[in-house]
């Protein structure tokens, strides 16, 4: 018969901690792939109108966004409370909106430019001559496809 040994222990093996920085690096590279970032920076106040019949954009890289609405406080020294038009990151006026089309427009594949939209976030309080202007813009320039942006209504 065998004899057991009390009071001796093995201790318990330690952790090993050689494949932790292998584990972090693959969550930070698969955070910084799936992120994706604000295209630009709102400097307009701006409520969307409701509405009950929308559709989802499918594919969001292929759509430029125009911006209507009053400027924020801080910016309403500079340009007032009247409703301005911003693309991307800066105030714009309608003169503008066809160069930026251009430059928004080349950095798509050429096999895709042809489902390239233009959204308008338009504030709820902006009367319909700035976006009657704003078509005729896109439409000078062959942007035809054009939608709204709104939020939906509940009721």
């Amino acid at each position: 018969m065998s004899r057991f040994k009390q009071g001796r222990t093995t201790p318990n093996p330690k952790i090993s901690t050689a494949s932790l920085p292998d584990i972090i690096f693959m969550l930070l590279f698969f955070f910084m792939v799936t992120t994706v970032l604000r295209d630009a920076t709102l400097k307009l106040d701006i409520i969307t109108p409701a509405a009950t019949e929308l559709t989802k954009l499918t594919k969001k890289s292929l759509v430029n966004y125009i911006y209507v609405g009053s400027p924020k406080s801080p910016y309403q020294i500079e340009y007032g409370d009247a409703p301005r038009i911003q693309l991307g990151d800066k105030f714009a006026s309608l003169q503008d909106i066809p160069i930026y089309l251009q430059t928004e427009i080349t950095k798509v594949p050429e096999y895709l430019r042809d489902q390239v939209n233009t959204s308008l976030k338009i504030d709820e309080d902006v009367t319909m001559g700035i976006v009657q202007d704003i078509k005729t813009e896109l439409r000078k320039y062959g942007q035809l496809k054009i939608n709204y942006s709104a939020k939906y209504n509940v009721d």
